[in-house]
């Protein structure tokens, strides 16, 4: 059996670093990513997925990530269940990273954070405006075409 997930996105909140009983390190965070295509009112619709990391790796993305920060993940998807303070059994599928790629700069997140600090606050905590486009990056002018994007629709496949 394959199960194995590659995802790039967004930090909607700072790593949160915890410690298991027997001092191994484990942060959870959760990315945001766009998809695709657009709902019938024109708006993007986004996917927010719970991702864990462990041991050096937890300490490394809690230190050098925060709310924003552009990431790619590999990993595997794991379910499981608890029960929550009010008794009831809550299901968890998350993701089980085995490694988390910084995917972009200190200077870009710094960057961004300065923008996104200017911003008026709105009252939709998941607009698509919090989040910081990098092809508006001026780092990237130099490439300006490198990050195009073509939409393909299935007549125009040959095959």
């Amino acid at each position: 059996m394959l199960n194995r997930v590659v995802l790039v996105g967004r930090m909607t909140r700072d790593p949160e670093l915890r410690r298991t009983a027997n001092g191994t390190p484990v942060a959870s965070f959760t990315l945001a990513m766009n998809r695709n295509f657009s709902s019938q009112n024109g708006e993007r619709q986004a996917d927010f997925i719970p991702c864990v990391v462990w041991n050096k790796a937890a300490e490394n993305t809690a230190k050098y990530c925060s709310k924003g920060s552009l990431v790619g993940v590999d990993g595997r998807l794991q379910s499981r269940s608890y029960q929550n303070q009010d008794g009831r059994r809550v299901s968890v599928i998350e993701v089980i990273c085995d490694s988390v790629q910084f995917l972009e700069t200190r200077a870009m997140s710094s960057q961004r954070n300065t923008m996104m600090d200017q911003m008026p606050q709105t009252s939709n905590q998941f607009d698509d405006s919090s989040f910081y486009d990098v092809r508006n990056n001026d780092m990237q002018k130099d490439f300006d075409n490198s990050m195009d994007t073509y939409d393909i629709m299935d007549d125009d496949i040959q095959f």
